[in-house]
């Protein structure tokens, strides 16, 4: 039986590791409930809520943002 230890990854091609870790994420994804959130996300949502409360930051609208994004990067 392979293990993770003994996984050899530095045989495989760039394209079977994008591969592998796509498939990583699907089955982790399975189960989102079974993954913890780090601590550090709590902080920085707490943050960021904290900037839009002191109108240090706002919301855009998915859509203009994304065409922001777009006009930033031509």
């Amino acid at each position: 039986m392979t293990t993770v230890s003994t996984l050899p990854i530095d045989d495989l091609s760039v394209t079977d590791k994008l591969l592998l870790m796509e498939r990583l994420w699907e089955h982790l994804s399975r189960n989102p409930s079974d993954i913890a959130p780090p601590n550090w996300h709590g902080e920085i949502l707490a943050e960021r809520e904290a900037a839009v409360r002191e109108g240090r930051a706002s919301f855009a609208e998915w859509d203009a943002a994304k065409e922001r994004l777009r006009e930033r990067f031509k």
